[in-house]
């Protein structure tokens, strides 16, 4: 087995790290690396179900779609995450005890009384320190999995806020539960970096045959290669979502109260409604028609609606309230409420 510490911190890149040592490279794998700020997605989860846009934008938090399936997970620099990535020969099957209890084991030694505990997880005390999720590929099987070392826990749970009401999608939704930091059970203190050493040792010493190893200038190319085609864009985070409907209700419009649920395909509007209490000249189908087939970004749904006269559709409501609507997220400065009485009430 080879065992990398990979120093890289970039979501987009270590994502695609471990399908480059998955599915172009036969060795077996332990690979210890962190991310920056970043929610990861399971594959089939819808990206904005997950996630409190408004805060992960204000933030700077990546969104990145990984291989696996199961639930959303955040990620900064006090978490760390190790990936297995293993040879089978017999039938495919997933199979997350015997991966997770080697990591199980590495912890106890530093003293922390971490189990193995329902379907994927590591618990200490109840609390969750560990979610693990896999992926076969032909007769390869890749494992990996967060340890909440000193995660920051306000962004967290700021980041994973979805408001429940806000979406009716197909996609499998995370199931939360209380979470603690590694550092809070440890009998003596250890820096994340130390952390990670202690365990890349544990693992060392417990299998003989593993050696360390690092990636040469061409693995490197080609996992920056992949990032730029699949880690990094739109299309993989968010596109690949499974069908759902988006609704959300903006109340604090100057205009008036402003509703809008949208059938979203492959991260494209299928299908717009738009209805509240403003006023307007021109019906707002007109809007609606023209959302048809534009993909759900900022960027995009600005370019379309810059184009339209959008005064004679939504009195008093702009252009940025109704991104936001549309979006799902709150405006970033509300504005005072306009006398109603120029266009009657």
């Amino acid at each position: 087995m080879l065992c990398i510490w990979n120093h890289s911190t970039d979501p987009a890149f270590n994502l695609a790290m471990e399908e480059y040592c998955l599915t172009q490279r036969q060795e077996d794998f332990l690979l210890l690396w962190r991310n920056r700020p970043a929610v990861i997605i399971g594959k089939n989860q819808n990206a904005r179900a997950e996630i409190h846009s408004a805060f992960v934008e204000e933030h700077d938090i990546a969104v990145i779609r990984r291989l696996s399936g199961g639930g959303a997970v955040f990620h900064d620099l006090g978490n760390v995450n190790f990936t297995f990535i293993a040879s089978h020969s017999g039938e495919k099957r997933i199979d997350f005890r015997r991966f997770a209890e080697p990591v199980v084991q590495a912890l106890q030694s530093l003293g922390v009384p971490a189990v193995f505990d329902g379907r994927n997880d590591v618990t200490v005390e109840g609390a969750k320190i560990s979610g693990n999720a896999q992926y076969v590929h032909k007769n390869r099987v890749l494992h990996h999995g967060t340890l909440l070392f000193a995660a920051d826990t306000r962004l967290l749970s700021g980041a994973l806020r979805a408001d429940p009401l806000k979406f009716a999608t197909k996609a499998v939704k995370s199931v939360r539960k209380r979470v603690a930091n590694i550092v809070d059970f440890l009998p003596q203190a250890l820096d994340v970096e130390t952390f990670m050493a202690t365990l890349l040792e544990y693992f060392l010493s417990h299998n003989p045959e593993s050696t360390v190893a690092g990636f040469s200038d061409a693995d490197t190319e080609a996992i920056t290669a992949l990032r730029e085609a699949k880690y990094a864009t739109w299309e993989w985070n968010f596109g690949a979502a499974p069908p759902y409907t988006q609704r959300y209700v903006l109340r604090s419009a100057a205009g008036g109260t402003l509703e809008a649920a949208l059938d979203v395909r492959g991260g494209a509007i299928q299908n717009a409604r738009i209805w509240g209490d403003y006023f307007g000249v021109r019906s707002i189908g007109d809007v609606e028609a023209k959302l048809h087939g534009v993909a759900l970004t900022k960027e995009a749904l600005y370019a379309t609606l810059a184009e339209l006269p959008l005064e004679a559709y939504l009195w008093n409501i702009d252009l940025e309230e109704l991104l936001a609507v549309l979006l799902g997220q709150p405006p970033a400065q509300p504005r005072e409420v306009a006398d109603p009485a120029a266009a009657g009430s």
